[in-house]
C-alpha cells in the first residue's frame, strides 16, 4: 500500500520508533511536494513498469468484410533507487551542556535539509549533471506535456494557458509553483476581467493552502542557501532566463507517485570511538516514477508580471 511521508510518520508513531516519526514529519513540513507523494514499497534496487505509448486503432466494418489487425504499444521501462540522505554529529559536551534537547534539534536540522534537497530533485534534479540523483519534472516533461505559455523569451501567465496544461493532465491533483507565482494568481482574483476561481483551505498540517480551480498550490521550499528553485530564471522557449514553470501534477499511485526500498531509516550510531560526539545517520532509498504519459504537465515561459486572462 502507497502511503505519503504524513501516514509514514504516523505508521512509524504507531509502532513505537518515535525517532524516526520526529524525522519523518519534520521532513514532511519541510519538503513541501514531496511530502505529498504516495510511496511505494518495492524489492530489491529497480521498478519495473509498463508506460502505455499508443491505443491500437477501432473501425467500423460491413458485412463480409473484416478488421485490420491494430495492436497497442507498451513502453517497458524501468527507475533505478537512489541513496539520499547524511550523517550528522553532535558533541558530547554540547548534550551534556544542553541536554538532549540540542540533539534532536540537530536531527531536525539535517531532515529539514533532506526534505529541501529532495523536494529540489523533484523539480530540477538531472541524472546527467549528478548520476547520483534522479531526474526531475523539468527533464522529464517534454512533447505535449511541456505547454508553452509564450513562444518567445516569456511573458505573464495567461490562466488560459494553464487551464490548457491542467487540461494535459489526467486528473490533476496539485500544481506546483513557486512563492512569488502563487501571489500573481492570488492577485488575479483582485483584478476585474482576470478573476480564476482562487480558493483558501488547510493542508495536512494545519496551514492555510491556496488552491485554484480546486487544485491546491504546492510551493517548495527553497534550498539551504536560501535559494527558490522555481525563481524566474528559467530560459523559454525563445530564450532569455527570465521566467518561471507552473507544473500540474497528478500525485497517485499508477501516476506520479514514489518508490522506496524500506521506509526512511533514523539510526542512532552512539559516541564514535574517534571522536568525542554522538553520530545519527538519516538514509532513504528511494525514487520517483512518472508511470501515465499524463500524469504530469509543465507550463513554461511565465514571466514576473501581473496574470492575464
Amino acid at each position: 500500500m502507497a502511503l505519503n511521508l504524513v501516514e509514514a510518520a504516523k505508521t512509524a508513531a504507531n509502532r513505537g520508533d518515535m525517532l524516526a516519526a520526529g524525522v519523518i514529519g519534520t521532513f514532511a513540513r519541510a519538503s513541501g511536494p514531496m511530502a505529498l507523494l504516495p510511496i511505494e514499497n518495492i524489492p530489491g534496487n529497480s521498478y519495473s513498469y509498463n508506460r502505455e505509448g499508443a491505443l491500437p486503432g477501432i473501425a467500423f466494418r460491413g458485412i463480409n468484410e473484416s478488421y485490420t489487425e491494430s495492436t497497442g504499444v507498451i513502453n517497458p521501462l524501468s527507475e533505478a533507487l537512489r541513496i539520499a540522505g547524511g550523517d550528522l554529529d553532535c558533541d558530547v559536551a554540547l548534550v551534556k551542556m544542553f541536554g538532549a534537547e540540542r540533539r534532536a534539534r540537530e536531527v531536525d536540522m539535517k531532515a529539514k535539509a533532506l526534505g529541501q534537497e529532495l523536494s529540489r530533485a523533484l523539480i530540477k534534479g538531472d541524472s546527467e549533471v549528478n548520476p547520483r540523483e534522479f531526474d526531475g519534472l523539468q527533464k522529464r516533461l517534454t512533447g505535449a506535456q511541456l505547454v508553452e505559455n509564450n513562444a518567445g523569451t516569456g511573458a505573464a501567465l495567461s490562466l488560459l494557458n494553464l487551464d490548457a496544461a491542467i487540461d494535459a493532465v489526467v486528473n490533476p491533483t496539485h500544481l506546483i509553483m513557486s512563492k512569488a507565482m502563487r501571489r500573481l494568481i492570488t492577485a488575479a482574483q483582485r483584478t476585474v476581467g482576470v478573476a480564476g476561481t482562487i480558493q483558501f483551505t488547510t493542508d495536512a498540517f494545519g496551514r492555510r493552502a491556496t488552491t485554484y480551480n480546486d487544485l491546491p498550490i504546492v510551493v517548495p521550499y527553497e534550498d539551504n542557501g536560501g535559494t527558490e528553485m522555481l525563481a524566474f530564471d528559467e530560459a523559454a522557449a525563445g530564450g532569455g532566463t527570465t521566467s518561471t514553470s507552473i507544473y500540474v501534477v497528478n500525485m497517485s499511485p499508477g501516476f506520479l507517485s514514489g518508490i522506496q526500498n524500506g521506509a526512511m531509516e533514523v539510526r542512532d550510531l552512539g559516541e564514535l570511538q574517534g571522536s568525542p560526539v554522538f553520530r545519527t545517520r538519516v538514509e532513504w532509498l528511494m525514487s520517483i516514477v512518472l508511470e501515465h504519459p499524463r500524469a504530469a504537465a509543465r507550463l513554461r515561459g511565465i514571466t514576473n508580471a501581473a496574470v492575464t486572462a
